[in-house]
């Protein structure tokens, strides 16, 4: 497929990407704005972390600071929807993000709710330089906007200490994702800016689980997010056809 109009200067970066967030970073915490899609699967994306997180580190999903102590890194957290419910969970914080827009915008939200989050205005390249290793990763909504998935998921998991976790979610790449993430959410729906997602940079679950292979670690799970039309609500689900999360682990 060809492709015109959009800049790729590197593997793991596209600076287009970074700015069409960075307009929309004061829109980050309202529900009914530009990110309300987020807020609609955030419920169903946080069950996924927590059991997964709390699995894989043997701890209680119903204790109320069932990730205390924990190290966490999110990659692309925009305005912090994620990094928030996480340190409200005991979890040790570090949210990334490239834009400078969106970073201000969840200090901003964070503080007025008391949470201690590091925030950091950078690339995942700088953080992984330092040698700076965490219990888990995430590269949440992310995937589908960089141009070199493999290549960005080794750059993920260099962060991921050895018996760590990285967690991701993104979309499928199928008729089925077409017709509904991007002419249905973004050209009938409304639901996304036009232009959000292009189709050519959607990942398959089998491509996902690859990257995560060449990057040194195994896929350990992988479900589905539906939206019921009727409910108006997402749930979890074993139909990956278009929304998908994926957990992979580091060996010790």
């Amino acid at each position: 497929m060809t492709q015109t109009g959009h800049s790729v200067p590197d593997a793991t970066l596209d600076r287009q990407e970074v700015a069409r967030f960075a307009a929309m970073a004061d829109e980050w915490w309202d529900p009914h704005g530009k990110f309300r899609p987020l807020h609609q699967i955030n419920p169903v994306r946080l069950t996924f972390i927590r059991d997964q997180l709390c699995a894989h580190f043997e701890r209680d999903a119903t204790a109320p600071r069932a990730l205390k102590g924990l190290t966490i890194a999110d990659i692309g957290c925009g305005g912090g929807l994620l990094c928030e419910p996480m340190a409200r969970l005991g979890a040790k914080v570090t949210g990334l993000d490239p834009a400078q827009q969106s970073i201000e915008a969840a200090r901003i939200h964070a503080s007025a709710q008391g949470l201690d989050i590091n925030y950091r205005a950078d690339r995942a390249e700088t953080l992984s330089q330092t040698g700076t290793l965490f219990d888990a990763v995430f590269a949440m909504e992310v995937v589908e906007h960089v141009p070199d998935v493999p290549e960005f998921a080794k750059l993920a998991a260099s962060l991921v200490r050895p018996g760590g976790l990285m967690l991701l979610s993104t979309i499928n790449r199928t008729l089925k994702s077409y017709a509904l993430a991007i002419v249905g959410a973004e050209y009938v729906m409304r639901w996304l800016p036009v232009g959000t997602h292009r189709w050519d940079r959607f990942v398959t679950p089998v491509e996902l689980a690859r990257a995560c292979k060449g990057a040194g670690l195994t896929e350990t799970s992988r479900k589905g997010m539906v939206f019921n039309p009727l409910a108006g609500s997402w749930r979890l689900s074993r139909d990956t056809d278009v929304n998908y999360l994926m957990a992979a682990s580091r060996p010790e």
